[in-house]
């Protein structure tokens, strides 16, 4: 007979704000990861500290913020009215404090001071607040939101504002460091947004004198870009636009009140829709949605009065308000695009003809593929069905209500033995896995065709669902996961070639990785260190002494599932791919995959972290 579990008032425990963020940092941050993905939380913290500097300038001080990563500390510095020096510690230490519940100091401020700061210092093993105004300064020091020091009231001849030091604590944060790449995109958009700011990132100032149209040609080389960008300014509203010469899928980057909203929507649905009926109307004729707008390269911010997110990271809005006394954001961004994009293409003949050209371009396209495409599907389906390249999992990206949306992966892996390690030691919630059947065709110079006809390409975009776009992408994260030679190498950038393709909007958008594995074990009886470098496995050596025992592994089928999940797990290890902007795609493509196979060999040659000898063997 089994005991009854006793359930008495003893049992019930009220978590104060600090343990509840420690114990569900997901719930504040989003996903934590190590820093190789741009949404990972390190990144989400300095965010939460930089939109109270932002804040500031939009209430019209401060027009300059530094900011500073030295290792894994980080400073933020700006030049504001200073939080007010009798509310420091609890302005980052009590739940539901802060300035912008008064909506008549904050009308439109990123978001509500209520959690960020303290999300921030609940989750830094040292975090600083110094506040200096009218001549006087007062600060405090916490450890994992633990008071531990305060100055009250100190005289001081330094400027007024706000200065945050942290140090992300790195029991939750496993193995993080900070991408520059990763802060200097978070810090462009913040200047692209807010003209007239400046911010200093480790002495490298960034300022904007165009706002959205600088981001777009900042992400996109000039030879991609079909027409010169369309630039529309209003109040509350900026719109910036184009068409690619080489993607076929939509690309989108909108923001809410100076918050990137990656997961767009109201409001990028709202100017998504716009679009079509402004060009419909423009030209007098009734073009399908997706003939239009395939291809387009845009950006769009909006201001509204008390924006509602659909998570607490803020990724999507659900607000259908504009506030006030404007319309409906659906109404408020169709009326704008209608009345300026419309007299922008009567004043602008030539881009006018050369966006009709790509539209009645795309619509061939799109009929001649018609037949192929019903049957692409048809196939997928029951592939899907009827075999096992896909282990699916439970949760997906987009879906913003599972606290797990941002953790989702599809592991791209080649071969039985490496996708059966995958399968058995990974996270049935947020991981699935596509195994490939020996190596991809190269695609390069082939046409959006070959996608449906081939077998692999086609249940590849299936499994992602991005044959129409990102905006039913199924997982956040796609990793290519082969073996560490250069068969591996090569299968690498066959897939790659494949993304830059077809879909470069996902490398653009931060979403293709490579799964670092381990190449040695080193191990006792006691201990057992795996090992990604020559370095490492000497450390490992060093550390262990005497005579250990050492496995090289030549291939992820080597690797059990019962070793496999530690290198997928928490500790995972994975490698963005990113596009040169130096480059065009086309210039990449050519480079990577064209007729110069001296060049391609010595690129693999260069980029495996193996021993020389495995490619001297190969």
């Amino acid at each position: 007979m089994t005991q009854e579990t006793k359930y008495t008032e003893d049992n019930i425990r009220s978590l104060d704000w600090k343990e509840h963020i420690r114990m569900r940092p997901g719930m504040y941050i989003g996903k934590l990861g190590d820093g190789s993905s741009p949404d990972d939380g390190i990144y989400i913290l300095v965010k939460e500290v930089l939109d109270n500097s932002i804040d500031e300038f939009v209430m019209g001080t401060g027009k300059t913020i530094e900011v500073s990563i030295q290792g894994n500390k980080v400073i933020v510095r700006d030049y504001g009215r200073g939080i007010p020096l009798g509310k420091v510690v609890d302005v980052v230490s009590k739940m539901n404090t802060g300035g912008k519940y008064d909506s008549r100091a904050f009308k439109k401020s990123v978001g509500l001071n209520g959690v960020g700061t303290k999300a921030v210092n609940a989750l830094s093993t040292f975090f600083r607040v110094e506040s200096t105004r009218d001549g006087k300064s007062a600060s405090a020091e916490f450890e994992k939101g633990n008071l531990t020091n305060q100055d009250l009231l100190e005289e001081t001849s330094r400027r007024r504002g706000t200065k945050v030091t942290f140090i992300a604590d790195d029991a939750i944060f496993k193995n993080y460091k900070y991408r520059p790449e990763y802060v200097i995109r978070l810090l462009k958009n913040y200047v692209y947004l807010n003209p007239g700011l400046t911010i200093v990132f480790n002495g490298e100032k960034y300022y904007s004198e165009n706002g959205l149209k600088d981001l777009l040609e900042d992400n996109n080389n000039q030879e991609d870009m079909l027409y010169p960008i369309i630039h529309l300014k209003g109040d509350d509203i900026e719109v910036a636009m184009t068409h690619s010469k080489t993607q076929y899928s939509e690309e989108y980057h909108s923001f809410v009140n100076g918050q990137n909203t990656t997961q767009g929507g109201t409001h990028q649905a709202a100017f998504r829709e716009a679009v079509v009926k402004t060009i419909r109307e423009f030209y007098g004729k009734n073009f399908e949605a997706s003939d239009i707008r395939k291809s387009i390269i845009a950006a769009i911010s909006i201001k509204v009065m008390e924006p509602v997110f659909e998570s607490q990271t803020k990724t999507k809005l659900g607000s259908t308000e504009m506030g006030g006394d404007l319309p409906t954001v659906r109404t408020y961004i169709n009326d704008f695009v209608k009345n300026k994009l419309d007299n922008y293409l009567h004043k602008n003949t030539v881009i006018a003809e050369t966006l009709q050209k790509k539209i009645l371009q795309a619509e061939k396209e799109r009929k001649e593929l018609s037949g192929i495409r019903k049957l692409a599907r048809d196939r997928a389906k029951k592939a899907n069905l009827h075999n096992k390249k896909l282990r699916d999992c439970r949760i997906h990206f987009g879906d913003t209500k599972k606290e797990d949306y941002l953790n989702t992966t599809l592991f791209i892996t080649e071969g039985d033995s490496a996708s059966g390690s995958i399968t058995k030691s990974r996270n049935v919630n947020t991981q699935a896995v596509f195994s490939l059947k020996g190596k991809p065709l190269n695609s390069y110079g082939l046409t959006k065709k070959i996608v449906y006809e081939n077998e692999e390409f086609n249940l590849l975009q299936a499994a992602l669902n991005i044959e129409d776009g990102l905006e039913g992408l199924r997982y956040n994260n796609i990793v290519i996961a082969t073996d560490a030679d250069v068969d591996g190498m090569h299968i690498r950038l066959l897939l790659i070639t494949f993304f830059l393709q077809f879909f470069p909007e996902v490398i653009k958008e931060g979403h293709l990785y490579i799964l670092e594995t381990p190449l040695f074990r080193v191990r006792n009886k006691k201990e057992t260190h795996y090992c990604y470098s020559e370095a490492e496995k000497q450390a490992a050596i060093n550390k262990l002494r005497g005579k250990p025992e050492i496995t090289r592994f030549k291939g992820l089928g080597e690797i059990s599932p019962n070793e496999f999940v530690h290198f997928i797990g928490d500790d995972i290890r994975l490698d963005p791919v990113m596009l040169d902007k130096e480059m065009s795609i086309d210039q990449m493509l050519q480079f990577y995959m064209g007729k110069n196979t001296p060049d391609r060999q010595k690129f693999i040659i260069q980029n495996l972290k193996v021993e020389q000898d495995i490619v001297e063997e190969s």
